[in-house]
This record gives C-alpha cells, sequence and structure tokens, in this order.
C-alpha cells in the first residue's frame, strides 16, 4: 500500500450544518467532504451558497451548530482560528497600508516571537516564491491588484499553514489579470505541495485550477468530482445549467440506448430502462448543423451572435429552442438540420419534483392550508369513509378525528401558475433559482412558510421576483398522511 502523504485525508468535514440562531437561517445542511493532503479543491457555486459559510467553519470563524472537522482524525470545530495550521486569503487581501511589505508579511511571525534571523529568511523565502523578491520596503499603496494579492498569498504561506484557504481572492482584480493569476496560483500549489480549498462563483476559474469540484447550492452539496466528471458527467439538471452553457430537454427513453426529445429520436450512450422520463443535457459544442434533410432534427435559426472564437447559434424547433456553438457562421431565417453524435448527449434521470405539502380538516371538513380554503371529497380520499348526517365516519364506525387527520395535497410543477399579486393563489414566495428547459422554465419559489417548490412555467422571471402560487384543486391529487 502506497504511503504517499498525497493519499491521506488530511481534513474531513462529517454532516456539517450552520444555522444562525437570531433569524433561523440554514446557510449549510448535512455537508460531508474529505479532502486528501495535497489537494487543489474549489468549492463553487452561486452568492448565498454556503460556500464561504462553510469555508469560514473550517477556519474557525465560525461554529458549527452541528457536525465534526476533523484534521488529520483529530476534530477542531470548537477550535479557535490561532490554534489552527490553517491560513485564510481574503478577496479584500486585508494588508496592513501603514506597513511595508517586509513587516506585512513578518507580522504574524513577530506575533510568534520569533528570532529576528529566522523571520528574515522565511520572508524572503515566499517573497521569491511569488515573484516579489527586493519588494521589502515597497508600500502597500503602490503595487497593483494583482501584486497585492500575491503579497497576501506570502503573509499566508509564511506561516507554514497545512492548509490554505482562498475566498474569491481573484474577485477583484480586473480579467486579463484573474486570468493570469489563476495560473500563477496552480504553478504556486503544484510547487508547494500544500492543501488549497477555494472558493469562487466563477466557472472557468474552478474548471482551470482543481483537482476537485464541489458545486454547492443553498447550503447543500450538488455533486463532487473532478473538473472533467463535474462538465461531462453532471448529477443534475443545476449542474447542468451551472457549469458552462447547457441545452436540457425533457425527454423519454424509447429503447435500450435511444433518446426522444425535441420531436426526435437519438442515440446515446447511457443505458436507461425503456419508458423512464429524462433530461437530455446537450452541450452547444455538441450539436453539428447539417442541410435540413440530414439532421435528425430541424429547425430556424433565430439568432446569430459572433463570440470572437465562435459563432453562438439560436435555432427554433417547435415549442424548444437550441443553443448551439460554431465556427461556421449561420443565416437568420434559414431552415437548418441538428444532428447529435451519442457521446454528446448526456442522460439524467429526471427528479420528481411533485409538490406535497399538509393540509388539516376543518369542522366543514374542507381542508385548510395556512388559512386558506381548499375543497376535497373526503369521502374519495378517506378508505371506507361514509357520511351519516353532518358526520364523517370511518370504516371502523367510529367518528373522524379531525384533529389526528391530515390530508396531502400533490400538485406536478406543470399545474401550478405563478402571478405577480402576492396575495393570489393558496402561498407566495420568491424566485431562488431558475433553468432553461427548451421550451420551458424550470422556477424554484422558495414561500413565506419556508417551503421550496418547483414550477414550470413558459414565460421568464426574474431571480428575487415575488410571486403568487395558483394551484387548481382539480389538479391536486389527496391522500390520508400516514
Amino acid at each position: 500500500m502506497s504511503t504517499d502523504v498525497k493519499d491521506d485525508v488530511i481534513i474531513e468535514l462529517k454532516n456539517l450544518t450552520k444555522t444562525y440562531a437570531d433569524n433561523g437561517f440554514t446557510a449549510v445542511s448535512d455537508f460531508s467532504l474529505s479532502v486528501k493532503s495535497g489537494e487543489f479543491v474549489t468549492f463553487l457555486g452561486p452568492s448565498g451558497c454556503g460556500k464561504t459559510t462553510t469555508l469560514r467553519m473550517i477556519a474557525g470563524f465560525d461554529i458549527p451548530t452541528s457536525g465534526e472537522i476533523l484534521l488529520n482524525g483529530v476534530d477542531i470545530s470548537k477550535l479557535p482560528p490561532n490554534k489552527r495550521p490553517i491560513n485564510t486569503v481574503f478577496q479584500r487581501y486585508a494588508l496592513f497600508p501603514h506597513m511595508n511589505i517586509y513587516e506585512n508579511i513578518a507580522y504574524g511571525l513577530k506575533i510568534k516571537k520569533l528570532p529576528k534571523e529566522e523571520i528574515d529568511k522565511k520572508v524572503k523565502h515566499v517573497l521569491e516564491m511569488v515573484d516579489l523578491e527586493g519588494f521589502e520596503t515597497r508600500r502597500v499603496s503602490t503595487l497593483s491588484g494583482g501584486q497585492q494579492q500575491r503579497i497576501a498569498i506570502a503573509r499566508a504561506l509564511v506561516n507554514e499553514p497545512q492548509i490554505l484557504l482562498l475566498d474569491e481572492p481573484l474577485g477583484a482584480l480586473d480579467l486579463k489579470m484573474r486570468k493570469e493569476m489563476q495560473l500563477e496560483l496552480k504553478a504556486m500549489h503544484d510547487q508547494l505541495g500544500i492543501t488549497f480549498i477555494y472558493v469562487t462563483h466563477d466557472q472557468e476559474e474552478a474548471l482551470t485550477m482543481s483537482d476537485k469540484i464541489v458545486v454547492m447550492n443553498e447550503g447543500r452539496t450538488q455533486q463532487i468530482g473532478t473538473p472533467e466528471d463535474i462538465y461531462n458527467e453532471p448529477a443534475n439538471a443545476f449542474v447542468a445549467d451551472f457549469i458552462g452553457e447547457s441545452n436540457i430537454f425533457q425527454g423519454m427513453m424509447t429503447g435500450k440506448l435511444k433518446v426522444r426529445f425535441c420531436g426526435g429520436e437519438f442515440e446515446c450512450v447511457d443505458d436507461v430502462p425503456e419508458g423512464t422520463v429524462v433530461d437530455a443535457v446537450i452541450r452547444p459544442e455538441d450539436v453539428i448543423i447539417t442541410e435540413p434533410s440530414k439532421g435528425i432534427i430541424k429547425g430556424k435559426v433565430i439568432s446569430v451572435i459572433f463570440k470572437g472564437i465562435h459563432y453562438e447559434i439560436t435555432v427554433e424547433c417547435g415549442k424548444n429552442e437550441m443553443v448551439i456553438q460554431s465556427t461556421k457562421a449561420a443565416v437568420v431565417g434559414d431552415e437548418v438540420g441538428m444532428y447529435i453524435e451519442p457521446d454528446g448527449i448526456h442522460i439524467m434521470i429526471a427528479e420528481d419534483h411533485t409538490t406535497r405539502f399538509d393540509a388539516d380538516i376543518t369542522k366543514d371538513y374542507e381542508l385548510d392550508y395556512n388559512g386558506r380554503s381548499i375543497k376535497c371529497d373526503l369521502m374519495k380520499v378517506i378508505p371506507g369513509a361514509e357520511m351519516k348526517g353532518d358526520t364523517i365516519y370511518t370504516s371502523s364506525g367510529e367518528e373522524l378525528d379531525i384533529e389526528k387527520t391530515k390530508i396531502t395535497i400533490s400538485i406536478k410543477p406543470s399545474d401550478i401558475d405563478m402571478t405577480d399579486n402576492a396575495d393570489e393563489g393558496i402561498t407566495s414566495g420568491n424566485i431562488i433559482s431558475l433553468i432553461y428547459k427548451g421550451d420551458h422554465y424550470s422556477y424554484v419559489v422558495r414561500t413565506v412558510h419556508g417551503h421550496e417548490l418547483f414550477v414550470d412555467d413558459e414565460y421568464l422571471w426574474n431571480l428575487g421576483d415575488t410571486v403568487g402560487l395558483i394551484m387548481p384543486e382539480d389538479k391536486m391529487t389527496f391522500t390520508v398522511k400516514k
């Protein structure tokens, strides 16, 4: 068995949860991860997904509500930051403006009361590592953003941490500098051999630098894998939509290694049982434009945008829209065919996004959901129920106990209507996520009651919009809660 230190787990997060007592908000929920010594691990996700909160718990700035942080097998979740062999580089660098470069880097070593000769040696060494030797007497204000970022990294590295945490350290740089620093950071990581845990919302940044990517959303892990795995084999529609650009279509398996979507039947490489409802993910660069007669499907070009290294072409195919990246231009209004190689189609079994919630039974035998009345024929819902006079009796002959009986209501996302009037419908909330699926948008709405509901709608709403949710009673399914 190999004893290479890089095969060893240096830090392990077990079921980490962080809930803030003042408002009850759960920023991170049941998060688990193992990080090997020397790995470059990136937490990737949209703003508010919990990635920085997780990093702060590793650093010791936030204490988990529950769960463990094991460093080399020892629980450090309650240890203060200065007792952890971990250093953090922030987006704003937090350099001391009244100190020169040498003083900034040496600050932590002086606090530890190391001998001056040792401090001089360590500071000179890290300045060489970040390619800024000779800058010792320069003031912070005279440095560019990229140089300040290097000094912040040098100040962290001089303490010789086992783990370096980086919280969006390139966010303040312009695009050209950010791309240069991505390569420099990766090279620095390879040179040092220490563990990097990096936070970003930039997909290209994560794909460029990481050994392992942890995709997060709404405080939960969506997928953990190599950049190639995350890009080529997304675990769900969120990952497929968030990582790079994707066409996502609802489809169905029509046979062995055959799937139907957008009105055409395609061969694929994912062996999913016939009749399974799926999401088909196609990257824009994997769609081949052909003559109409040679395509598996065909459509009309509705948009052509030059992007420098390729054209982004949008084709309307029935109710669906296909986005294509091609080095050859197309003409708006032309009819084209489209072909996709089997390995260019990634199949994911469609998630069940049926909305389910419990309602109380009123004394009038109607259903009540947070003060909203819902009509339901309980005789058809409760097995063996019988109405005698004004009272419902169960199959055992006893009067129905409305205090102990609850009804679960189910409704499909496509049967829920959104309105801009929050007072309409059964409940209301704010849109926190949306994914385009070719002929409709799949929304996640966080309701005023704290539930997260999926809604399918053909119209584009904005993130953060407040909406009312109308759920027609004839589209609901009712069952007795067990």
